[in-house]
């Protein structure tokens, strides 16, 4: 009997012969009809996807085919996986029937599209030529190239804004490095947002700046206030005779004679240069980055930034208006917090001895 026969051993009687036909004919036709049960089971809609799976796998399984309609049941099946979504058991399985029939355009379709789906596009073009070769009008192989082309466009383009976002990051960095300014942990996040620096054509520091008027825990937002420019500049505007009055000031104690702006030394430490960079690609297209390129960052001696304040160490500092910002920000003392904080205070305010005796300390944030 055919059955009993040692694999690869050739028949030697005629029996033996028409018991392997016999055999080859029923695993043929079981072939088959898996085939069409796998078809019909695709026509039924996607709950019966993981049967039409199984049923042209088993139709493989049987080993019964020619290699041109083994190729179509791969095709098949990989039309299915992409069907739900397994696009690398698609793109395996076009693969497979492109092995077996090179002349299979369903199959480089399908192998296409899956390299598509993987974000794999010069695979995926390159299965697209090679299928347009032998029929140049496929419609849907054309169009399939046009995605690609487009897709492939837009990637360059992303990767292109992220590099342009990294590098300006990193030269922010050094701009603010090259200045002797130390950035530490960004606090009042709620009221600066992501805004950062800008560094113009001429490389100068255009800083977005926050004063804060602790009294009443209220603040002013500086869109632009250039390094050079000093203080007296902005306060002679803010505060001018022709300003409306700040709405809770109802006493009318914040003047201009009588305005006073400090910043607060003590309360953290600086960030080390790749933290800062990090810091400032937050909110771009940097942020998107894999990686911002640390290995030419210089990570050595990392300040420990989580240090938390205390009443006692949080000091103030008077700042001179007629100095410019950056010579305030240059200040050994002094850490930006992200972007610069001001405290605006009345001389002529109840408040004023409560803040200059240390009463007075920012909330946590």
């Amino acid at each position: 009997m055919a059955l009993w026969m040692e694999s690869g051993s050739e028949p030697l009687t005629q029996n033996e012969r028409a018991d392997l036909d016999a055999i080859s004919a029923i695993k043929e036709s079981a072939a088959l009809d898996y085939k069409e049960k796998g078809n019909e089971y695709v026509k039924m809609g996607n709950k019966y996807y993981s049967d039409a799976v199984d049923c042209y796998t088993k139709a493989i399984n049987q080993n019964a085919l020619t290699d041109s309609d083994t190729s179509l049941i791969f095709s098949n099946r990989a039309h299915v996986n992409l069907l739900l979504g397994n696009y690398r058991r698609a793109l395996d399985d076009a693969k497979g029937a492109i092995k077996l029939s090179t002349t299979n355009i369903k199959a480089y379709y399908r192998a296409a599209k899956a390299a598509f789906s993987l974000d794999l596009f010069t695979e995926a073009l390159s299965f697209c030529k090679t299928g347009l070769q032998l029929s140049p009008d496929n419609e849907e192989l054309n169009k399939l190239v046009k995605q690609i082309d487009l897709r492939n466009l837009e990637k360059k383009t992303h990767e292109a804004q992220v590099s342009q976002a990294v590098a300006m990051a990193k030269d922010l960095a050094s701009a603010i490095e090259n200045r002797g300014l130390r950035l530490g942990k960004a606090t009042y996040k709620e009221l600066t947002g992501i805004r950062k620096p800008v560094l113009d054509k001429n490389n100068i520091l255009h800083w977005p700046v926050v004063l804060l008027y602790p009294e009443v825990m209220s603040s002013d937002f500086i869109e632009d206030f250039c390094e050079i420019d000093m203080f007296s500049t902005h306060l002679d505007m803010m505060f001018s005779e022709s300003s409306l009055a700040l709405p809770w000031d109802k006493e009318h104690t914040y003047t201009r004679e009588a305005v006073e702006l400090y910043y607060e030394v003590g309360s953290g430490a600086g960030l080390s240069r790749l933290e800062v960079v990090r810091h400032l690609v937050e909110g771009t297209a940097g942020s998107l980055a894999e990686s911002i390129g640390s290995e030419d960052i210089d990570t050595r001696d990392c300040p420990n930034h989580d240090v938390s304040p205390t009443e006692s160490s949080i000091k103030w500092v008077k700042v001179n208006e007629k100095k410019t910002l950056l010579s305030i920000m240059r200040q050994s003392n002094y850490i930006v917090p992200g972007i610069p904080v001001f405290y605006v205070v009345s001389k002529c305010s109840s408040f004023y001895k409560v803040f200059k005796d240390g009463k007075w300390s920012p909330p946590l944030s």
